[in-house]
């Protein structure tokens, strides 16, 4: 770095020059968006205005009318966009401009994978924004000023792209910001005012602040000193308007005004309510997932508004946090100019307007999942572990979560989740009165555990959970329309009406005969390693299993809990063996008490890999393996 006065040289962070030259290629082909977010930017520049100026009138600076200007110069080769809002700080712009949405470029570059036509989705999610100057600029020279600070107090920005930025303090008279975007040779286009016109009808006719372009001269009309400006945009809140004159091209365009997303929405829902509480909801489901979704210190949320004020981005009390991926904005007529997050949280009538957003989601949802399977499929790919938190989060409307939930099941063969389990009870056998299902860390492990076998035998179907979220889902979703949920893998299995008398009589019978077993298995195994040893009801084709108690934490859950280094209770398992399997058989006739030790050890340590534990002895499971190996090459 060096410093030259208030002049400053700085390296952009590495990931930024990544990005930018991805941008670059990638969104080429679509090169228009750049004024569009630009404009995007200084329409919320100038509503941040309009919201402090509620408690400090002052930083209007005798400039009350808010505005954003996009002029051109065919001689200088430059697009400028202006605009009279908050502006920026030095401080804040070396914050902004110099690192790409700071905490989650990191992340974002971690997500690129080389296919340029999946990383320009990517772009879409990452918000492309200030930057996207740089598709159509070799150079772009920002200048801005804190509303507030005094003139003084300018700053001036500039970069050619390519790995390095100047930041310098300079004079500006006017509050606001300034982008100056020198032209490539090759982008001329964009020095026609009625090119740069079309974009803004096309991309920006919604934004509410005016955007004005100077007036064409028509013939040889005298130069005035002052340039005459005249507003280009509708410049109406979208959201205010009736439904039935919203073009779909204007819902898709406010929604990347109000995301930054690239693509357009996958649905959408827009309604306004009167009577006591007054607001006006206009809410998007995206298309994917943004990559910071699982970002815990990134806030998630849409924009509020009061009587077309602008107010707060990110107001995450307007929905819970399972929704996190919804964009759009609430307009309200009843809440104070001044409301702020603390208010927000101890607010009924945001409590109302939050209750009604969630239900007008979900039944967005129920409608797609009903009439739309296909674009559901795509929502619950994209969206579906995020849902998965809701029951857990959103009591009141559990049930209806509950029905829209996807899973993978052993009725069939891939991994994808499709199943829901209104699908699952109408496929009920006969006498059924469980929904089944198994956890596991991996889908192969839960398809392949040997949990499943009895039910495999008498064609009875499981729902597969292989996703980290499932075990938080059950331990709060525990019955679906009055049928309780139940675990393969936990307490002993009660098949009720799906086992005959025959069945449960041969059972019986098979726990006595084989009662000796159990015994010297219980004493070998010990306290240690297991809570009990019992014949298996559920195996067919496994010589063992392990289960724990009905209420006992699943094995899964412990696992899950430990990786993530929390603290968590190792439930001791129950031993299940299959006394038909040749090896126990073989175990049961076992007369040398060292061979029996090895062999119950051995079956111990199996069941405890079959369903993804962890050896506490690796090496001595494999010598006993390979003593037992040995003996019977011998044989």
């Amino acid at each position: 770095m060096t410093v030259e006065a208030h002049k400053e040289t700085l390296d952009f962070q590495a990931e930024v020059s990544q990005v930018l030259n991805l941008m670059i290629r990638s969104l080429y082909s679509n090169k228009e968006i750049f004024l569009r977010e630009l404009i995007s930017n200084a329409s919320d520049a100038a509503e941040k205005l309009r919201f402090e100026a509620l408690t400090d009138e002052a930083l209007f600076e005798d400039d009350p009318n808010l505005r954003i200007r996009v002029d051109f110069d065919k001689e200088r080769r430059t697009v400028t966009i202006s605009d009279n809002g908050i502006g920026m700080s030095r401080q804040e712009v070396s914050e902004t401009i110099g690192t790409i949405a700071s905490s989650g470029t990191r992340q974002f570059v971690e997500a690129l994978t080389g296919d340029q036509a999946k990383d320009s989705q990517l772009i879409g999610q990452f918000g492309v924004g200030f930057y996207s100057s740089f598709i159509v600029a070799d150079k772009v020279t920002l200048v801005t000023r804190r509303a507030g600070l005094g003139p003084e107090h300018g700053v001036r920005w500039e970069s050619t792209g390519e790995g390095s930025y100047t930041l310098e303090t300079v004079e500006k008279q006017g509050r606001g910001t300034d982008v100056i975007l020198h032209l490539r040779e090759d982008e001329s286009e964009f020095l026609e005012g009625y090119r740069l016109r079309s974009i803004i009808s096309k991309f920006s006719d919604h934004i509410a602040i005016p955007i004005e372009m100077r007036k064409e001269s028509h013939g040889e009309e005298e130069e005035k000193d002052e340039p005459e400006y005249e507003a280009v945009n509708k410049g109406s809140a979208l959201w205010m308007r009736p439904k039935s004159e919203i073009s779909d091209e204007e819902y898709a365009e406010f929604y990347k005004h109000v995301s930054h997303d690239f693509e357009e929405p996958l649905a959408h829902v827009h309604t306004r309510v009167e009577g006591t509480n007054e607001y006006t909801a206009l809410l998007y489901i995206p298309k994917r997932a943004p990559f910071d979704l699982w970002d815990r210190d990134q806030k998630h949320g849409i924009k509020l508004y009061v009587r077309r004020v602008f107010i707060m981005d990110e107001a995450d009390k307007l929905l819970p946090h399972y929704l996190r991926f919804v964009k759009g904005i609430v307009d309200s007529d009843d809440l104070p100019l001044n409301v702020s997050r603390e208010i927000l949280q101890h607010n009924r009538k945001i409590d109302t307007i939050r209750s009604a957003n969630v239900k007008r989601i979900l039944g967005l949802l129920e409608k797609m999942a009903k009439n739309e399977p296909e674009k559901y499929a795509e929502f619950w790919k994209q969206f579906g572990k995020v849902m998965k938190e809701g029951p857990a989060e959103d009591y009141a409307n559990r049930e209806r979560i509950a029905g829209l939930l996807r899973f993978a099941s052993t009725a069939g063969e891939g991994d994808e989740q499709n199943v829901s389990l209104d699908d699952y009870i109408g496929r009920m056998k006969e006498g059924q009165e469980k929904i089944y299902y198994i956890t596991a860390d991996s889908m192969p492990a839960a398809r392949h555990s040997p949990h499943l076998e009895v039910f495999r035998k008498k064609d009875v179907e499981v729902l597969l959970l292989a996703d980290r979220v499932d075990e938080w889902l059950l331990s709060h979703l525990t019955e679906y329309k009055e049928k309780p949920l139940q675990s393969v893998a936990k307490g002993e299995l009660d098949l009720g009406e799906l086992e005959d008398k025959e069945e449960k009589k041969e059972h019986e019978e098979a726990a006595k005969e084989h009662k000796d077993l159990v015994e010297r298995l219980k004493k070998v195994l010990g306290e240690d390693a297991v809570k009990d040893v019992r014949v298996s009801f559920r195996l067919t084709d496994s010589p063992a299993c392990l289960v724990v108690e009905d209420y006992d934490m699943s094995a899964n859950l412990a696992r899950l809990l430990k990786s993530a280094g929390q603290e968590a209770p190792s439930p001791k398992p129950i031993m299940e063996i299959n006394t038909g399997h040749p090896l126990v058989e073989r175990l049961e006739a076992e007369t040398d008490e060292e061979r029996f030790t090895d062999l119950a050890k051995v079956l111990f340590d199996q069941a405890l890999l079959a369903e993804g534990g962890q050896l506490e002895d690796p090496a001595s499971f494999v010598r006993r393996l390979n003593d037992l190996m040995l003996k019977l090459a011998e044989k």
